[in-house]
């Protein structure tokens, strides 16, 4: 074979190499950005609490440090989820060694076996092909980890039944705050004998029938009073007037 024509087989050939990689480049990338989330601002607390609520429970303490760092490299500064790294870039920066209090370097051992952890329990997965930058990592979200999906089902459930009525509280505006403050507006923050104006910090509360006489601690039970009139009635009923009025 003729040496020009060998030369201008070889130029074909690194021509279809190079298209064949452009093409497979560009489907990875419309693959990628197919299944590929907007996160809004709003949905990293969320986000955030999902995780620490139900997936970092699950994981070792060695995952749950990888798994934080790949979050916050993806999710949290780049809005997606995918993260490039490389077990060396992992050794060192991300945690600090539980062997050595002074190292902050963990082994490679260590971060594989991290790593693989959090594969099998399907937290993260390998999404692209491994060069000198290290491997492309899927971060996985709680909502979409097998290990989470029960949890936050049964979480959702329970926010779903109705609360129990604590039938104690709903009654004793007299010992809840947020009752007493009821009784309170309901009489304009004045007292029921003098007629003074009074505050939220200088208001109390007066009995109509006394505890002592088998009165309890019931809205209608209750009136609005300053604290001289107050100490001055002692256990007497409401009716009853003291004794510079009689």
């Amino acid at each position: 074979m003729p040496a020009a024509l060998f030369a201008n087989m070889k130029d074909y050939l690194n021509k279809i190499r190079e298209l064949l990689d452009q093409v497979e480049n560009n489907s990875t990338s419309v693959q990628m950005d197919s299944v590929e989330r907007n996160f809004d601002a709003l949905e990293l607390p969320e986000i955030l609490c999902q995780i620490v609520d139900f997936l970092q429970p699950q994981l070792l303490p060695y995952e749950a440090v990888i798994y934080w760092h790949l979050f916050r490299h993806s999710v949290a500064s780049q809005g997606t989820q995918h993260v490039r790294v490389s077990v060396n870039r992992l050794c060192s920066g991300v945690v600090t060694s539980s062997r050595s209090q002074q190292s902050t370097t963990l082994s490679p051992t260590a971060v594989r076996e991290a790593l693989q952890g959090l594969e099998s329990k399907g937290v993260v997965r390998k999404a692209g092909d491994t060069n000198r930058e290290g491997t492309l990592y899927f971060v996985a979200l709680p909502e979409e980890i097998a290990i989470c999906a029960e949890k936050m089902k049964a979480a959702e459930i329970s926010r779903a039944q109705p609360t129990p009525v604590d039938e104690k509280r709903e009654v004793d505006f007299y010992n809840v705050a947020e009752n007493r403050l009821r009784v309170f507006e309901r009489d304009g923050y004045k007292c029921y004998r003098c007629g003074k104006q009074l505050t939220r910090f200088s208001a109390t509360l007066d009995h109509i029938q006394p505890v002592s006489q088998g009165g309890d601690n019931s809205y209608s039970n209750l009136v609005t009073c300053c604290l001289h009139d107050n100490s001055r009635r002692g256990n007497r009923p409401i009716m009853n007037p003291l004794k510079n009025e009689a």
